[in-house]
């Protein structure tokens, strides 16, 4: 019965269903720009709430969209979305955008679910690979330049840069093996890469702060600063770039 659904599996329909929703909002043309934007997040987040209150109602809810569900500061399982990451990816057209479902319990993500609905690809803690064969010598970085922290290991690193729209977008490349790195160091918020971050995990992939502490998350402020995820074969090259710089 759906009402007996693994926390796995309701992530992944979550992150599925909340894409197809945002596809339809797309659909013809007939909205565009900041408004096509506005009505994909509320949307989605509409739907995406609904079905946690019908299926997990004791469990608290973080949200870039919406203030918190239950109590935070003292609940164990919180879940963690971006109802539409990249924002302005998906307005104009782009297929860089995502939907972040993540699960965390006593900070750290149990389960995740990333869906890229315009590739319609889905990335899910219980199922996804770990990326294997060649490192391609690629690097995710934002479409708009990077960080000096992402040129510094660029350079350190002999990884070209290439330019990918939201963070899920980004994450996921490394998931998918089509780059090897993303580097950030802009500043950030939990749902901006919490459900990332656990698919990444999940496919054997290094993912830490940018001094190589762990990722913690439910933190009483959400701001997430910074953050490595990488092919493990980097890992020890990764942290000792970022020593020097961070």
């Amino acid at each position: 019965m759906i009402s007996r659904l693994s926390d796995a599996e309701l992530a992944a329909r979550i992150a599925q269903g909340a894409g197809e929703i945002l596809v339809g909002v797309r659909h013809g043309g007939l909205l565009e720009g900041r408004r096509l934007g506005d009505v994909g997040d509320t949307m989605a987040q509409a739907w995406i709430a609904e079905i946690l209150a019908r299926h997990r109602p004791r469990d608290a809810v973080l949200s870039e969209e919406a203030p918190d569900v239950g109590d935070r500061a003292t609940a164990d399982r919180v879940w963690i979305i971006d109802p539409l990451d990249g924002t302005r990816e998906f307005a104009v057209g782009s297929a860089d955008w995502a939907v972040h479902v993540a699960l965390t319990e006593g900070g750290r993500v149990t389960e995740a679910a990333v869906s890229l609905p315009a590739t319609g690809e889905l990335f899910r803690t219980d199922t996804v690979d770990e990326p294997t064969g060649e490192l391609t010598g690629l690097m995710a970085t934002s479409r708009h330049g990077g960080s000096y922290e992402a040129a510094w290991v660029s350079s350190r690193l002999n990884l070209s840069m290439v330019g990918i729209g939201s963070a899920g977008a980004k994450a996921m490349a490394v998931v998918r093996g089509t780059v090897d790195a993303y580097v950030h160091s802009g500043g950030q918020y939990e749902w901006d890469n919490c459900a990332p971050v656990g698919v990444a995990e999940a496919a054997g992939l290094h993912c830490s702060r940018l001094d190589g502490s762990e990722i913690v998350y439910n933190q009483p402020s959400p701001y997430m600063p910074d953050f490595v995820i990488c092919r493990k074969e980097i890992r020890a090259e990764m942290l000792t770039a970022l020593e020097l710089v961070w």
